[in-house]
C-alpha cells in the first residue's frame, strides 16, 4: 500500500504519462487550399520526365504549438500499378512550431514519374495515361501517419497561378 508520501509522486507521474501520449494529427491538423499538377523535370538523351506533386496549406487547428510536423504523400495509380511515394516535408521543427491557428503552405512531389520522348502536355494527352490520385498524409512528432485527404492530380502542367506570375 503506497504511503502518503507517495501519493503525490504518483500523481506526478500519471499527469506526465498523459501529457507524453501522441498528438493525433487528424484531431490538430487540417489540410485547406488543395492544388494537384505535374511537374516537368529535366529532360535526359532525348526523354521528357513529369512528377505529380499536390499543394496546400497544411493548419494548426488545436490549442497547442506544434513541432516536428511532417508530411507526405502517396501517389496510387490503377489496382495494378505500385504507387508512388514521395520525399517526406518537414513543415515545422522546435525552432520554428506550428502555432494555434497558423498555417504553412506546403508541396510534395512524387519520386516516382512517367517518361517519354514526347512533350510533356502530349504525354498527359496520350491514351495510354494514367490519372493517379494524392493522399496527402501528416504527423506529428512520433504520432502514426494520419491520411487527411484523397484528391484526383489533375492534368496540368505546373502549378495554378505559375503563369500569373511570369507574365504573357
Amino acid at each position: 500500500m503506497p504511503s502518503s508520501r507517495s501519493a503525490p509522486v504518483i500523481a506526478l507521474l500519471a499527469g506526465l504519462a498523459v501529457g507524453c501520449s501522441s498528438p493525433d494529427p487528424a484531431h490538430e491538423l487540417e489540410v485547406t487550399d488543395v492544388e494537384t499538377y505535374w511537374i516537368v523535370d529535366s529532360p535526359r538523351a532525348g526523354e521528357n520526365f513529369i512528377a505529380p506533386a499536390v499543394r496546400f496549406r497544411l493548419r494548426n487547428k488545436g490549442s497547442h504549438e506544434l513541432s516536428p510536423v511532417q508530411a507526405r504523400a502517396r501517389f496510387p495509380g490503377t489496382a495494378e500499378e505500385e504507387p508512388w511515394g514521395s520525399i517526406q516535408q518537414e513543415v515545422s521543427y522546435w525552432r520554428e512550431p506550428l502555432r494555434p491557428g497558423e498555417d504553412r503552405l506546403v508541396t510534395v512531389r512524387s519520386v516516382g514519374r512517367y517518361q517519354a520522348a514526347a512533350d510533356p502536355e502530349d504525354m498527359l494527352r496520350s491514351p495510354g495515361f494514367r490519372d493517379p490520385q494524392a493522399e496527402i498524409f501528416v504527423r506529428i512528432g512520433n504520432s502514426d501517419w494520419a491520411k487527411l485527404a484523397v484528391v484526383p492530380v489533375e492534368r496540368r502542367i505546373g502549378a495554378p497561378g505559375v503563369k500569373d506570375l511570369v507574365g504573357p
